[in-house]
């Protein structure tokens, strides 16, 4: 394979390289209902209702799919037409040489998504592809070991961490458990066809059980070594966390360094303190904690299309009205680009978004679901005493504001008035049909009402 050819291979826009991981429709079980301080940082993150997820390593080199290509399954088209894939899989494992943010600033990443409205960070410890972006004792296929090597800011996660709990945020780590450079999940032996560990655990019993020890240590590093983490994310649900004793990591952790420490075992059920779902929204709401994950852009990580393809104001503005009065979190997916930078475009549309959820803030944070939710193009979170509501207007892309807005249920009483501005707005009840008048000259925007019910 020409090496070169793989250095301009661009990215189909359309790519989709994590399938869609929409839970069970149940709340699970988890081992932390009877910690107290679980349950209260629970109560706080479902407060915070917007956070940022980082994918970073070493695809961004090249602005390609984080790992995926790497894997030999049918539904992966995205590695360069007439490529092999061994060479291709030995190029990708060589990017690690490559990977050197010299510009690397997470004061500015903060900043941005502080600017955004967002309140708490998921940051990318390592993903599939085995890339470790800490300072991990267990291999040399890390950051630390590269060109960035000499940078006083080369244990990158430390830093990520750090910068976001100064802007005070609340901070996660998002940590793969499967991990296809580990000779002990994809062994040298043996071909790679997909995502799963490639040999017969129980014929080699010592490869396993060396994996199960690697991965626990490199669980202990990321929660005895950076300080505080609120959030331990963990991806990859085709390999159980009972494979390696989650239960008892995680209670440990929580015991020792990590008090109310929050774990998402994604798709797991158990050790799944919330759920997420990945790319789809959930058609109603739902009556358990739970996240929506979603790209900013084509991509989870950077790709040279990424400031062609960011979503509009508009289109994340109603994706967290519609998440937020579902119960829901919703997590954002930004990639920083190979400076190790946010780009600029990227900091204008979070701007744009910060606007808007500034404005509408009291409507948003601290708040809580209410049984009437929706009702056509209107959505309703409460205020936590359960009788103050707030109504969003959601105004579809490309559409105009009417002149008056009606909704079904969640009946008002007193005065009524806009979030944003503070103006009282005229409105009329039948029944259970109410009939809000809009001022003149209200921005051409999603907005929320404040009223109270009885």
């Amino acid at each position: 394979m020409v090496l070169s050819a793989l250095l301009v291979v661009t990215v189909a826009t359309t790519v989709h390289a994590q399938k869609s991981m929409a839970p069970r429709e149940a709340s699970g079980t988890n081992n932390a209902i009877a910690d107290s301080n679980v349950l209260a940082k629970l109560e706080r993150w479902k407060d915070l209702k917007f956070g940022v997820l980082f994918h970073w390593g070493v695809y961004t080199t090249q602005g390609i799919p984080e790992s995926w290509n790497l894997c030999s399954e049918r539904w992966i088209d995205t590695r360069p037409a007439g490529s092999k894939y061994d060479e291709y899989k030995s190029w990708y494992f060589g990017l690690s040489e490559k990977l050197n943010p010299t510009q690397f600033n997470p004061d500015q990443w903060a900043t941005a998504m502080e600017d955004a409205g967002m309140r708490y960070m998921i940051f990318s410890t390592k993903h599939h592809d085995g890339f470790c972006m800490f300072d991990t004792k267990e291999t040399d296929y890390k950051i630390t070991n590269g060109p960035f090597a000499s940078n006083d800011s080369a244990d990158v996660t430390r830093f990520v961490l750090d910068a976001f709990r100064n802007h005070g945020f609340m901070v996660g780590c998002y940590f793969s458990k499967p991990d296809w450079h580990c000779q002990w999940f994809w062994n040298p032996y043996y071909a790679t066809p997909d995502r799963y560990v490639n040999y017969d655990t129980i014929q080699h019993a010592d490869w396993w059980q060396n994996f199960k020890r690697y991965t626990q240590n490199q669980l202990h590093e990321l929660t005895h070594n950076y300080g505080n983490i609120d959030l331990l994310w963990l991806d990859g649900g085709w390999v159980k966390g009972s494979v390696f004793n989650l239960d008892s990591l995680v209670t440990s952790f929580r015991a020792t360094t990590q008090k109310g420490l929050l774990c998402i075992d994604r798709t797991a059920g158990h050790n799944e303190d919330y759920k997420t779902w990945e790319n789809t929204l959930p058609d109603k709401q739902l009556p358990y904690a739970w996240e929506y994950v979603a790209k900013l852009s084509s991509m989870w990580p950077w790709s040279r299309n990424n400031d062609i393809y960011l979503k509009s104001r508009a289109t994340i503005v109603n994706t967290l009205i519609e998440v937020i009065a579902k119960g829901g979190n919703f997590l954002l997916g930004v990639g920083p680009d190979p400076r190790g930078l946010i780009t600029d475009a990227t900091v204008v549309r979070l701007k744009e978004v910060g606007q808007w959820v500034k404005a509408n803030s009291e409507a948003i944070y601290n708040t809580r679901p209410t049984p009437v939710y929706n009702s056509g193009n209107v959505w309703f979170t409460a205020n936590k005493d359960l009788r103050t509501l707030y109504a969003f207007y959601a105004l579809p892309s490309d559409a105009t504001l009417p002149s008056v807005v009606t909704w079904t249920g969640n009946v008002p009483v007193g005065k009524m008035t806009v979030v944003s501005t503070g103006k009282d707005v005229k409105y009329e009840v039948s029944g259970q049909e109410v009939s809000v008048t809009l001022p003149a000259g209200m921005p051409q925007e999603s907005f929320a009402l404040k009223f109270t019910i009885k």
